[in-house]
């Protein structure tokens, strides 16, 4: 897309996330062309859709399609994603057959069958039954649990079971570590729009509140709380467009972690500007810092990436090569 065309897809893209949540965003999406933009030009799909989401605090069905599109799949269906806090495939064969347990957003719910990554261990009689496949699950077979814990209006389910697949098809192993590389991209912009609405919430409180005869905007402690937290949000951005460029899974790894704890920094500094407001129910912060607290956790935390990089590192003994500028 050029300039217009992405200036006109933003403007387009942020009126749907305005306007819509869940199954009617969905329907929205389809109807202003995502899907296809996916396909033409996925880093200005991914990034502008999932920073208004993250804005607006919406839900949509997206992460779904990024994850089926790198595994393969073009048509829009819903994905039984890894647990909290992990990112291998969410499911696993034994001799009973397919043994799921993971997590679905709200599509998995209105849809009858669902696409399921497959760790397949295999037997060791080297007959090629190891490495990954996909599976097409039936829904009815799945138990499906709301998550009514930090964030409910996200609308993740738990998913367990032992349904019967359609067919378990070996894939590249490319295409799972594709499929996270892709999550955690879209993830990491959906924090970076969840961040930026915080800070914006903030800023406003901070010119509007009057203490001792002037606006707190204009006191140092105050201004330092909002530069930090513009620094991280901008610098996670810039890492994010960075991981676009470079391409590997090392750098969408970093960016998401990047991400993640820049939001949760972001969300710090953000209550301590809105002080006793940020903790009421009536504002809407909190919607923002429970967001921010779940989707840290999809397909690894800021923690736990950091750890796993740095431990590659050490092992390796070598350091990630320059990110391109």
């Amino acid at each position: 897309m050029d300039r217009a065309e992405l200036a006109l897809f933003d403007r387009t893209l942020r009126g749907a996330t305005e306007a819509h949540s869940g199954a009617a965003l969905d329907a929205a999406l389809v109807e202003l062309g995502w899907h296809e933009a996916l396909v033409d030009d996925r880093p200005a799909a991914v990034s502008l859709l999932f920073e208004h989401q993250g804005r607006t605090a919406v839900t949509s069905g997206a992460l779904d399609d990024v994850v089926a599109r790198a595994l393969g799949t073009d048509t829009a269906c819903a994905v039984v994603l890894p647990a909290l806090g992990r990112a291998e495939p969410p499911a696993h064969e034994d001799s009973g057959g397919v043994i799921v347990d993971g997590l679905g957003t709200p599509r998995l719910l209105r849809t009858d069958t669902a696409l399921v990554a497959v760790r397949r261990d295999g037997d060791g009689d080297g007959d090629g039954d190891e490495g990954e496949a996909v599976a097409v699950v039936k829904t009815a077979d799945l138990a499906c649990r709301p998550v009514r814990g930090m964030d409910p209006d996200l609308g993740l389910v738990e998913v367990t079971g032992a349904p019967t697949a359609a067919a378990v098809t070996p894939i590249d192993p490319d295409r799972w570590d594709g499929a996270v590389t892709g999550a955690r991209l879209a993830l990491g912009h959906e924090l970076v729009g969840a961040s930026a609405a915080m800070l914006e919430l903030a800023r406003v409180h901070a010119l509007n509140r009057i203490q001792f005869g002037r606006p707190i905007s204009a006191f140092q402690a105050v201004r330092h709380r909002l530069a930090d937290s513009l620094v991280a949000l901008e610098s996670a951005h810039a890492l994010l467009e960075a991981a676009w460029l470079d391409g590997s899974s090392e750098t969408a790894a970093m960016a998401k972690a990047l991400a993640g704890r820049s939001a949760r920094m972001v969300a710090g500094h953000c209550q301590q500007v809105l002080a006793g407001m940020g903790f009421t129910t009536e504002h809407p912060l909190h919607r923002y810092v429970r967001r921010v607290l779940v989707l840290d956790e999809l397909f690894g935390s800021a923690r736990s990436l950091t750890d796993a990089l740095g431990r590659d590192v050490l092992s390796r003994r070598r350091l990630p090569p320059p990110l391109p500028l």
